[in-house]
């Protein structure tokens, strides 16, 4: 598994959007890094980048949600909106970018966050649930979340601990370390599952021991298999004679109970007689009205049920019955007139069955009125469900103004609609969650483009400045060298000078040292030096120059102003044209750097053809509005749903109104009709000696009043007769019942059944004890057959358990656990061997023997193998023995996955120069040997200098950080 790049935005201290390519400069030509920075920039939250993007966890907080953030105001950057961590990895599967993303909603809130991972190979999302994004990354990465913390970020405090902690502590260490906290539990397990196992043999065998100590003896069984014949042959005699005993004082019994009965009977009689007399005299007059009254009875009902229905129509129409006269006409004229408003042929013989009719239409008409009713506040709850979402201030009561606020809201909603389609005519509108997958992922590749775009723009910002930089300086480089060569020139000019001047002050000197002999010749006289006789200078002596001395000194400070100058000018020469090869070196970089940026950026983003001249704050401004428009698009198309929904609905609640306004007018209309009926009815009254038609109904019985006292007389004639039958019924049964009568008083017969019933209970009383006890005797036989053979099955089966117990085994699992440690360790101090031999060849890493001190021991090469406990080591020592032992745990944790990616947190502070040179020329091996990429975190400023490739962090005044890479 190798880390390719890690962008993040807004992550704790470092506020904005981040990106680093550790396949791009300067990480492609030196892959061994430096983190650094001061204590509180923000070093460790670039490793909780990577954790955070892989696993939904950071090692200082554990597993993150909203909550926890909102909590303890971690991982967001304070007065930020949103944040994101994106880590691109690389495994033998493929090559994948997994990503967490967080934002503030537009109430403020903070939403949940987001997880999901691409597939580079073809630029897909994986379908997974953000839960199901860390499983996903562990099984692709082949490290859960503590064995990648253990591999990949090495944190060298535990093991600082780790090298001189007494044995226990030091267990506990190791189990923290390694995670092998699991061999503890298989030993506690192993030995509770042997407890649980001999436990249930040994309740078995104690139980086979109780039941033993019930069973009987052969003597008993036969004893008792004899008693139990004998006492239940005993029993059976005694169950006869109690049956006939009881059978003769049920009969005396019956007789008895009989007598009484037909007392009963007789009474019951006298009663029902007093009772028919007394019903006559109360109800027998109105039964008589009634039963006049029954042919027409119903009518008569049907009158005042609608009479009173119609109550409520009367306060609606005028009241018309108050001014009909009373009707004095004859049958035939009620007949002509029923005639004119039923418009059908009557006469007294259908008049019934026509009035009935009436009556069954008015029913009617109230019944459609009702279903109207209903029908109306269904739709209209209907409808007010339809239009819900649509938050609108309905009219209910003005039907018309709520179909026309409708209307427009449906015009409204389809220009919205139709605009938005045509803005949106790129975009496919039958698959808008696919459409939005694709412009959120083309969102973060403009976004990714931009960060590299935006570089790439400054990386040629600079390559113009350093190009401005090399063309301003020619000109000055090649006007030097005259100026140089000028003052060379003159210099040699003005030495010269010089020197002529400096001769003839020597001149004048010897001159000058001469004078006193040319004053003493004399002519004629040889000269002691030449032996002319003849003197001319004697009299005519040379001119001396008086200022020579002040020329000589101009002419010296010249030279000297000049050789400053020439120096001047050399060393300018000198600086200017370092100066330009170290702006060609920068400039070289650069342009290697854009090429190299270039080419990523063609090979990543092959869609964006020109990227420098893309306006990128337009691009991802415009597919930011894409999809906050597509969002818009998606809840339209429900409104405008529920709009059509609406409408008709709303139409139906208008045909229900208008069909209940006909009802209403034709509910009127046959109130009329009704009224003259009513006449005819009266007159029938009338008839049967009746004064009205009120009177005529007071005179009927309320509801089946009728029928029930009519029931009520029936069924006490029905009791009498009864009665009557019973007592003849009975008396002749009591006849029979004497004559099989024992002679036998009740008393005699009561006595001797008692005594037959305790001798009856006390025998099957024995026969059950007897019976209980040879039961018992053959189910503890079978329970014991039943015990052995689990016990024997058992037995095998904890065989395995024991021997296990044995070996690993233990109520508290330190037997198995300090067992499996002690492999780890020397497996663990084996692989540390190796690495500290590349760390420093003086020391290797040993357990403590018999007699030593209770830490681990450091064998000292130097000194002839002299065993030293760890605690007598210098802190630089120490550094180098708990790194090694951090390596070889990430050998140890990445033993079945290739790790390519390693960081290596603070502790090269208490190394010296020389040792630190020796670690950073080990790890740099093993970068060069293994191919990782190895990032150090460390503010040692040494280390700085020693590793070129950096990501530095500073923090500014306001508590944020900002990160370069160099």
């Amino acid at each position: 598994m190798k880390i390719l790049s890690i962008a993040f935005k807004n992550i704790n201290s470092l506020k904005g959007e981040n990106f680093i390519d550790f396949e791009a400069a300067p990480f492609s030509g030196n892959t061994l890094f430096a983190i650094t920075g001061p204590t509180g920039s923000g070093k460790s939250s670039i490793l909780d980048v990577i954790s955070l993007a892989l696993f939904n966890q950071v090692p200082r907080l554990g597993k993150i949600s909203k909550k926890e953030i909102r909590k303890k105001g971690a991982i967001l950057t304070r007065n930020q909106k949103e944040a994101y961590a994106k880590v691109t990895y690389e495994t033998g599967a493929g090559r994948f970018t997994s990503s967490w993303s967080i934002e503030v909603n537009r109430n403020g809130n903070l939403n949940d966050y987001n997880m999901d991972i691409a597939n580079l190979q073809d630029n897909s999302i994986l379908d997974l649930k953000k839960s199901e994004v860390p499983a996903k990354n562990e099984d692709l990465i082949g490290l859960n979340y503590d064995q990648f913390i253990k591999s990949v970020l090495l944190a060298q405090g535990d093991f600082a601990k780790f090298l001189s902690a007494k044995k226990e502590e030091r267990g506990e260490l190791l189990e923290k370390i390694t995670g092998t906290g699991i061999y503890r539990q298989l030993g506690i397990m192993a030995y509770e599952r042997f407890k649980a196992e001999t436990s249930d043999i040994e309740k078995q065998q104690e139980e086979i021991k109780l039941i033993s100590s019930y069973l009987l003896s052969e003597d008993n069984l036969t004893i008792f298999k004899k008693d139990l014949k004998e006492k239940t042959a005993q029993t059976e005699s005694l169950q006869k004679d109690l049956k006939l005993i009881e059978k003769q004082l049920e009969l005396k019994k019956t007789i008895t109970e009989q007598e009484k009965a037909i007392n009963g009977l007789e009474a019951e009689e006298l009663k029902l007689n007093a009772q028919l007399k007394e019903f006559e005299n109360q109800f027998g007059e109105s039964l008589k009205q009634h039963e006049k009254l029954q042919p027409i009875a119903e009518e008569i009902q049907s009158w005042k049920r609608f009479q009173q229905e119609l109550e409520v129509i009367k306060d609606g129409l005028n009241k018309i019955s108050e001014k009909i006269e009373a009707n004095k006409k004859n049958t035939g004229d009620f007949i002509q007139q029923v005639k004119v408003f039923v418009k059908e042929e009557i006469s007294k013989e259908n008049l019934r069955e026509k009035l009935t009719e009436f009556t069954e239409k008015i029913r009617k008409l109230q019944e459609e009125k009702a279903a109207l009713g209903r029908d109306y506040k269904s739709k209209l709850q209907l409808f007010k469900t339809e239009i819900r979402e649509l938050n609108l201030d309905f009219p209910e009561n003005n039907l018309k103004a709520g179909k026309e606020i409708l209307e427009n809201l449906k015009t409204k909603k389809t220009k919205q609609k139709k605009q938005l389609e045509n803005d949106l005519k790129e975009v496919d509108l039958e698959n808008i969650a696919s459409e939005k997958n694709r412009l959120r992922t083309e969102l973060e590749k403009s976004r990714e483009a931009r960060s590299f775009s935006e570089r790439n723009l400054e990386q040629k910002q600079k390559q113009l400045d350093l190009k401005k930089e090399i063309d301003s300086l020619k000109p000055e480089l090649e006007n030097l060298p005259k100026i140089i060569q000028e003052e060379k020139n003159l210099l040699i000019s003005l030495k010269k000078d010089h020197e002529i001047l400096q001769l003839k002050k020597e001149n004048q000197l010897k001159t000058a040292q001469l004078e006193d002999l040319r004053n003493s010749l004399k002519t004629g006289e040889a000269c002691p030096l030449c032996g002319s006789k003849e003197h001319p200078y004697s009299e005519h002596l040379p001119h001396f120059e008086d200022d020579l001395a002040a020329k000589i000194s101009a002419k010296t400070l010249e030279i000297d102003a000049h050789n400053s100058k020439l120096t001047q000018a050399q060393a300018k020469l000198t600086h200017l044209d370092e100066s330009l090869q170290k702006t060609k070196k920068q400039l070289n970089e650069i342009e290697i750097g854009i090429t190299e940026n270039e080419q990523i950026l063609r090979k990543k983003y092959p869609e964006f053809k020109e990227p420098e001249v893309i306006d990128w704050e337009t691009q991802v401004s415009q597919i930011k509005s894409t999809i906050e428009k597509l969002e818009f698009f998606e809840t339209i198309n429900p409104q405008l749903k529920s709009i059509d929904s609406g409408l008709p609905i709303l139409e139906e609640l208008e045909k229900i109104l208008q069909r209940g306004k006909l009802l209403q007018q034709e509910l009127q209309e046959q109130s009329k009709i009704y009224k003259d009926l009513q006449e005819k009815l009266k007159q029938q009254v009338l008839e049967k000696d009746f004064e009205s038609l009120e009177n005529a109904y007071h005179s009927l019985l309320p509801g089946n009043k009728f029928f029930d006292l009519k029931k009520q007389k029936d069924k006490l004639l029905k009791q009498k007769s009864i009665a009557e039958t019973g007592i003849s019924t009975l008396k002749k049964q009591l006849k029979q019942f004497k004559e099989n009568e024992s002679k036998r008083s009740e008393d005699d017969l009561t006595a001797e059944l008692k005594q037959k019933k305790e001798a009856f209970e006390s025998t099957q009383s024995n026969c059950e004890e007897l019976r209980r006890k040879l039961n018992n005797n053959a189910e503890n036989i079978s329970r014991l057959k039943e015990l052995e053979n689990q016990i024997a099955e058992k037995e095998k089966d904890c065989r395995r358990w024991r021997l296990l117990n044995n070996l690993i085994g233990s109520r508290t699992g330190k037997e198995f656990n300090n067992f499996a440690q002690d492999l780890t360790l020397s497996q663990l101090i084996y692989l540390a061997n190796i690495r500290l031999k590349d760390l420093s060849e003086r020391y290797k890493i040993d357990k403590a023997l018999e007699g030593e001190d209770d830490g681990l021991v450091a064998i000292d090469e130097d000194m002839g193998g002299q065993r030293r406990s760890v605690k007598t080591l210098s802190g630089g020592e120490t550094f180098l023995l708990s790194l090694s032992l951090a390596l070889a745990l990430s050998d140890l944790a990445s033993r079945n996955v290739e790790i390519n990616s390693l960081f290596i947190d603070e502790g090269f502070g208490t190394l010296d120069p020389e040792t630190l040179d020796q670690t950073l020329d080990t790890l740099e091996k093993l970068q060069a040997e293994s191919g990782k990429t190895i990032g150090i975190i460390s503010h040692v400023a040494s280390l700085k200098e020693r590793i070129s490739t950096q990501i530095q962090l500073t923090r500014n005044g306001q508590g944020y950080s900002s990160l370069v890479v160099k």
